[in-house]
């Protein structure tokens, strides 16, 4: 009897089955609501998103190296709402709070495989408008097809090989405690926390790992924008000048979007112990959300191309 017991407790331990996901703690009774906006939010995203992806992929005109940039931008950002809305919706809407551990570790993947993809392809388009403004007459031979494909690579496999280790440390952990995650989703820490073991090594490669990448991605950022800046200045035509800064103003707009939340879920997440967590809750969702969305606005509002390119689609469409 004892030796079954025991057995049973070692296999609930290390293989906790599923979780419960609450929703955001303190506006349950507000869920059916806030699940509305976060709606049509998504909807925007998956628009917004989908249009950029089918005119870059279908206009061979917009088969550029920034464009292709743009493109993995647009798909990275799918992936990042894509594995947390529909969830935290079906929690909002149909009380669906249950997730598998396979599920749970699936979709911690997912979310920090994204945001490290995200990161990365914005200092790749930081480059990028860096080769393009000060050195003009060198972008096509710098910037070839091949060199892109291995641009990319990097960037895919930098993300993985970050977030991987990730995966192995919760999935190392025993689970003897509460199975009721306070959170929409399953991310790093707050999954972790739930261990009944030491998470040191879970605390600090979660803290450590996203603090030193976003710094040194945005130190290089900053390093490619003075240049830019300064070549920018340099150019003689007035037009010229404003035709570089709108160029980059999209950009540098979706710089901001992206970090300054995520700067501060990651220093609230381990310092803002007088943060409420409905808030801090309540900003992590809204952070999956509101860039994803905004960001094929951004650049279909400040890029011309794609200005252009969409009111064509759309006038296209009526015509017909």
């Amino acid at each position: 009897m004892t030796i079954t017991m025991m057995a049973t407790l070692n296999f609930t331990s290390f293989n906790p089955g599923s979780f419960i996901l609450v929703g955001i703690p303190g506006l349950e009774r507000f869920h059916i609501w806030i699940g509305i906006p976060f709606f049509a939010i998504y909807l925007v995203a998956l628009a917004g998103n989908g249009v950029l992806l089918y005119l870059i992929t279908v206009d061979s005109s917009l088969h550029e190296p920034m464009f292709f940039f743009l493109s993995m931008l647009a798909s990275a950002d799918l992936i990042l709402c894509t594995t947390c809305v529909p969830k935290t919706l079906g929690i909002f809407w149909l009380n669906a709070q249950e997730i598998t551990f396979p599920g749970c570790l699936t979709q911690l993947f997912f979310l920090h495989f994204s945001f490290f993809l995200d990161s990365a392809i914005l200092l790749g388009m930081a480059f990028d408008r860096y080769v393009a403004i000060c050195s003009p007459l060198r972008y096509t031979s710098i910037l070839t097809p091949k060199r892109i494909v291995r641009i990319i690579v990097g960037i895919a496999g930098r993300s993985f090989s970050v977030i991987l280790p990730v995966v192995f440390l919760v999935k190392r952990l025993p689970f003897c405690r509460t199975r009721i995650i306070l959170h929409t989703y399953c991310e790093h820490i707050g999954v972790a926390r739930l261990a009944c073991a030491d998470i040191s090594i879970n605390i600090w490669y979660g803290f450590a790992v996203p603090v030193m990448t976003i710094i040194s991605d945005l130190i290089l950022i900053g390093i490619s924008y003075t240049l830019i800046l300064r070549a920018v200045f340099h150019l003689p035509s007035r037009d010229a000048r404003q035709k570089a800064l709108s160029t980059c103003g999209s950009h540098v707009s979706v710089i901001l979007i992206f970090y300054t939340p995520a700067i501060f879920s990651v220093l609230a997440q381990r310092f803002g112990h007088n943060i409420s967590h409905t808030f801090h809750i309540l900003f992590a969702n809204l952070y999956v959300a509101i860039p994803p969305a905004l960001n094929p606005i951004i650049y279909g509002v400040k890029t011309k191309q794609i200005r252009e390119k969409v009111i064509d689609l759309f006038s296209t469409k009526g015509t017909e």
